[in-house]
């Protein structure tokens, strides 16, 4: 999907179409999350810290992700692809791989070419917003294809023309290959695919690692014998906050770190799952990050089990200094709890993730979503119908009052204890004729128009 939270937010927003728009948390240490085409032009992407957006792009929109809404729109969409073929596997709420031969829907260029149109057509005509598709032999050359397809477009890396294609690139579009892989590489005098192949497999070895050295050097040579897994197990169920100021006591860290361990408990019932192994992490004032973890006999979803747990882990490190991070996880993952540890709770103390990643992208966490009004939100009042917050401060939320099938609204401001404002779900989206567009209301839904 294309800059998806951000063209989910100007679908669902008219006076945003067609304007700068960023997501992403918006504390002084909130990073990017997605940055519209409109916000790109100003050299906004996303991980960017959002300090530095706001001096790029001072005028753009800045919301506060929703990301139950993108969940639901992402689902739509997961659904179409799984109408092409039984192997889907979801990257994330906005990218996927499907084995379109699997399912019958592609079996040369032409087929798979065809697929791939009607597959963005469809995706156009339920959600109105707009997905880049890529298709080759391979995941990797996949993955590059709708990288080079954007926006909202296709390409094809058609047999016999993957090495040309790929040589010239930077070793960073290999998969396996982060920061530290290539600044190793780079060290080396290796920056491109084409260098890593005139290296050789036996230099790779030597620089990486037997594993990491064959399987980077196949990938240089366009071999990527990885299949689409239409499951993705869950190893790990985690949440974590990013304070805005570094927390000094000691107490308020325990408190957090005891607030994370039920709210992390709460994600692995949520999953209908239970953990063997209980994770802390402590990102220090230097920014440098401490983990501990402790395995216990046998798996919970037990709270105080976890709590008496992350709070022992706690015990081992020093915060002396302050704790801008603080995280809590349960890993060695099973379906069933180990009743023993429930009485052990009782009588001798007292994800995916998906989510994970969206606490992360936004370094803000709950912290951003429990505010009563978080910019970009919705919200509803008694007199002029529904809404969305564009500010709040100095006991003030200045609303504008729109839906996604209503002209551009107008911009009124309350107190913040207004009785007559409260919080809204979102509306559904609906098509548009003009600017982005959204998704096609239900057969015999009602129009939101206020």
């Amino acid at each position: 999907m294309d800059a998806f939270f951000a063209s989910a937010e100007q679908a669902s927003k008219p006076s945003l179409r067609g304007k700068a728009v960023v997501v992403g948390g918006l504390g002084p240490r909130g990073v990017v999350a997605t940055a519209s085409y409109e916000a790109r032009v100003f050299g906004v992407h996303s991980a960017m810290p959002m300090a530095q957006a706001r001096r790029l792009a001072p005028n753009a929109a800045y919301l506060v992700p929703r990301f139950g809404f993108y969940r639901a729109i992402s689902e739509q969409v997961m659904g179409l692809l799984r109408d092409l073929s039984p192997l889907v596997e979801p990257l994330s709420l906005d990218e996927a791989f499907v084995d379109l031969e699997a399912g019958g829907a592609a079996w040369d260029e032409e087929s798979a070419r065809l697929a791939g149109a009607k597959l963005r057509a469809d995706i156009r005509a339920v959600t109105g917003l707009t997905g880049s598709v890529g298709l080759a032999a391979s995941k990797m050359l996949a993955k590059i294809a709708s990288e080079q397809a954007k926006p909202d477009g296709l390409v094809v890396i058609e047999p016999g023309t993957e090495r040309a294609l790929i040589g010239p690139m930077s070793v960073r579009i290999l998969p396996g290959v982060g920061p530290a892989t290539g600044d190793h590489l780079r060290r080396a005098g290796i920056h491109t695919v084409e260098e890593i192949v005139e290296a050789g497999e036996d230099e790779l070895v030597r620089l990486l690692g037997k594993a990491h050295g064959h399987g980077l050097y196949a990938m240089a040579m366009a071999y990527d014998e990885r299949s689409v897994v239409a499951e993705r197990e869950t190893k790990s169920v985690s949440v974590e906050d990013t304070y805005d100021v570094d927390i000094h006591d000691r107490m308020r860290v325990g408190f957090e770190v005891q607030r994370l361990a039920d709210r992390c408990v709460r994600r692995l019932r949520g999953a209908g799952l239970s953990g063997r192994t209980i994770v802390l992490k402590v990102r220090r004032y230097d920014f440098s990050t401490l983990t501990r973890s402790e395995t216990l006999r046998g798996p919970t979803d037990d709270p105080a089990v976890v709590r008496e747990a992350a709070a022992r882990l706690l015990e081992s490190v020093d915060t002396t200094g302050g704790v801008r991070l603080l995280g809590v996880g349960v890993s060695g993952l099973a379906d069933y709890t180990q009743e023993d540890l429930f009485a052990q709770a009782a009588g001798e103390r007292v994800e995916l993730g998906e989510e994970v990643a969206e606490e992360a992208v936004a370094e803000e966490g709950p912290v951003v979503a429990e505010r009563r009004w978080a910019s970009g939100h919705d919200v509803r009042h008694a007199e002029f119908g529904h809404g969305w917050v564009q500010g709040s401060g100095l006991g003030r939320v200045t609303v504008r009052f729109e839906t996604p099938d209503s002209e551009p609204g107008r911009v009124r401001t309350f107190s913040v204890d207004d009785p007559a404002l409260a919080v809204a779900e979102p509306l559904p989206l609906v098509r548009v004729e003009c600017g982005a567009a959204g998704l096609r209301p239900d057969p015999g839904s009602h129009s939101h128009r206020p």
